[in-house]
C-alpha cells in the first residue's frame, strides 16, 4: 500500500509530492507520479524480491529522467547492518554489479550512513558517458534501499536530485 500526500516544499514548488510506502517503511518526495515494479531474482541464497518504485519524468526540460526507490529483503542471517565485517563486502560487490549492469564507469563512491545504518552513496557515468546514475543505498537490519536519481551527465549536478534524496525518510524510526 502506497500513497501520495500533497506537500510544500520550501522552495515554494507545488509540484512535488510526499510518497509513501507503509509495506516498504519509506517516505520521499517525488516532482511525480510513482509506478511500481516487482521482480524476483534467484540468487545462491534464496529468491530475492526487488520492489521498485519510480518516477519517469520524459519532458526535455526535467532536471532528471528517473526518480527510484528499490528494496528488498535478504534472508535472515545472510546480511544485517550489524555485521560490519559482512556489510562491507557486500556494499563493494553492490556497487561493482551496478557499474557492470549499466556497462558505465564508477567517478565515486564513500560511506554515507543512514542514522545509524550502514550505506554507501556513488555516481556512475554510463551511456558512453553521456548519462549518469547517482545512488544512495542503506542497509537497515536485513531490508537494503536504494535511493537513485537517472539524468544527462550535463544535468547531474541539479537541485532535484538534492531534495529527492535528502527526503528520503524511513517510518520505522
Amino acid at each position: 500500500a502506497f500513497f501520495l500526500v500533497p506537500f510544500l516544499l520550501v522552495s515554494g514548488d507545488p509540484s512535488w509530492e510526499e510518497f509513501k510506502s507503509y509495506e516498504g517503511k519509506f517516505r520521499v518526495l517525488v516532482p511525480g507520479e510513482m509506478q511500481m515494479n516487482e521482480r524476483v531474482i534467484h540468487t545462491d541464497i534464496g529468491e530475492i524480491k526487488y520492489i521498485t518504485y519510480y518516477y519517469q519524468d520524459e519532458s526535455r526540460e526535467a532536471e532528471n529522467a528517473m526518480y527510484m526507490v528499490t528494496y528488498c529483503d535478504y534472508p535472515e542471517y545472510t546480511i544485517h547492518s550489524d555485521s560490519t565485517e559482512l556489510t562491507l563486502d557486500f556494499f563493494e560487490n553492490t556497487i561493482e554489479a551496478a557499474v557492470e549492469s549499466v556497462a558505465g564507469d564508477l567517478r565515486y563512491a564513500d560511506e554515507l550512513n543512514y542514522k545509524e545504518y550502514p550505506g554507501r552513496h556513488w555516481r556512475i557515468d554510463y551511456r558512453a558517458g553521456h548519462a549518469t546514475l547517482k545512488t544512495r543505498a542503506f542497509l537497515v537490519n536485513n531490508r537494503f534501499y536504494t535511493v537513485q536519481t537517472a539524468t544527462e551527465r550535463g544535468r547531474s549536478m541539479n537541485k532535484a536530485t538534492d531534495t529527492f534524496f535528502e527526503s528520503f525518510a524511513l517510518l520505522i524510526e
